[in-house]
């Protein structure tokens, strides 16, 4: 098995490479296997059989769980960290079990600091919005910081009540209107989080030819961690970024979260990437995605660019209520795909899927969940719409 590995100039991608894949709970077992067939077609048309995708499965989720007691396995974590690049369909973290999300175990446990979600329209996709095509945004959300640190007590907790008698008796807060009844959680911003994120949202612009950087906040009120989280991030820009800012290559500016939301709506030309904190970031790819199509044609990659790990994923659930029925749009899992191509440098198969699913969309063909807002649009199967994007692949369509 060949694989990826990090080097002082970057990632060594073999021309034959190994890239492990979590099939997912729902409908996964669905979407998964015809991304892979779209990744192979890609790879095999764009590089003329000269590299290729050996894939390896690893077990997460459910069946995980039926199969060696385990949502997340040690051996599935180890594997992701060696082979540094994975793709993942969608886990279920089970309720009322004391399991916690899947998805943020992976993410804290690789320190896929980047949650990096391009979002862009396509045509023949009915938007709830006027002007759709306007829409072309890469948000780079902290993926380890924020509320994603899970730092939080239940009220009634032996913790929480240690934790509210440090701050009236230690820190003499008074802010807490009901102490007694009240749970707690911590919100952590650092100062290396912060740079690492910003540094890669910044970098990306320029690699991307890309004139602006957003830095989204609530730092009016959260002044000590949000707006920290500002002031850090202006001070890398003028360090590290100086030669792009005064030369006027770059702009980065920041926009509080209200007046954010509205110009998202009203002008979302003016932004072209955006770095922000983890629960902001949440929102805000989800506003972007909706205008676009949903979340179901939204791709997304968790990335360490200093390690050279990235997991790259649906943005969608399980969808559980359509296991089975051929139905399910695999086209979040698809563009995922063509995210995790270009983080390895195979950026013309990446291109291949990426053109192939415009002039897919662009002729009315689609899956049940988008059917209705596609323009002319032709209901088709999840297997058929990803046999559709490899014939789109021909240069002759």
């Amino acid at each position: 098995m060949s694989k990826i590995t990090m080097t002082s100039s970057g990632l060594r991608v073999p021309e034959s490479v190994t890239v492990p894949f979590i099939t997912g709970d729902g409908i996964g077992k669905e979407i998964m296997p015809v991304s892979q067939l779209v990744v192979d077609a890609a790879v095999a048309q764009a590089y003329k059989g000269n590299r290729s995708v050996e894939w390896l499965e690893l077990q997460a989720g459910e069946e995980a769980f039926r199969k060696c007691g385990s949502y997340m396995p040690a051996e599935t974590l180890y594997a992701l960290n060696d082979y540094h690049v994975g793709l993942k369909g969608p886990l279920m973290t089970p309720a009322g079990r004391g399991v916690r999300s899947l998805n943020v175990t992976l993410r804290q446990a690789l320190d896929l600091y980047v949650c990096q979600r391009p979002i862009r329209f396509f045509y023949g996709v009915t938007s709830p919005v006027k002007y759709p095509e306007r829409i072309d945004v890469c948000v780079f959300r902290e993926n380890t910081e924020d509320i994603y640190a899970g730092i939080e007590w239940p009220f009634g907790s032996e913790a929480a009540q240690k934790f509210s008698r440090f701050l009236h008796e230690d820190l003499q807060e008074t802010k807490v209107r009901f102490p007694e009844t009240s749970a707690y959680g911590v919100k952590p911003v650092s100062k290396e989080g912060t740079e690492r994120l910003v540094r890669n949202a910044i970098q990306y612009a320029i690699d991307h030819h890309k004139r602006n950087v957003t830095l989204v906040h609530n730092g009016n009120i959260m002044k000590y961690t949000e707006g920290a989280f500002c002031n850090w991030a202006f001070e890398l820009a003028e360090r590290e970024f100086n030669f792009y800012l005064s030369s006027g290559q770059i702009a980065v500016t920041a926009i509080t979260c209200d007046a954010f939301f509205q110009r998202a709506i009203l002008r979302p030309e003016e932004f072209d990437v955006i770095a922000t904190l983890n629960l902001n970031g949440d929102y805000i790819s989800d506003v972007f995605a909706a205008q676009a199509g949903g979340v179901g044609m939204a791709p997304s990659g968790n990335i360490n660019y200093e390690t050279g790990h990235g997991i790259f994923e649906v943005t969608h659930g399980v969808a559980s209520d359509i296991a089975g029925r051929g139905i399910a749009n695999p086209s979040s899992l698809i563009l995922s795909a063509a995210m995790m191509l270009e983080f390895m440098g195979w950026k013309e198969a990446a291109a291949l899927i990426v053109t192939a699913m415009e002039r897919t969309l662009r002729q009315g063909i689609s899956t049940a969940d988008i059917a209705e807002s596609v323009k002319n649009g032709r209901c088709v199967g999840t297997r058929e719409f990803a046999d559709t994007v490899i014939q789109m692949m021909n240069p002759g369509f």
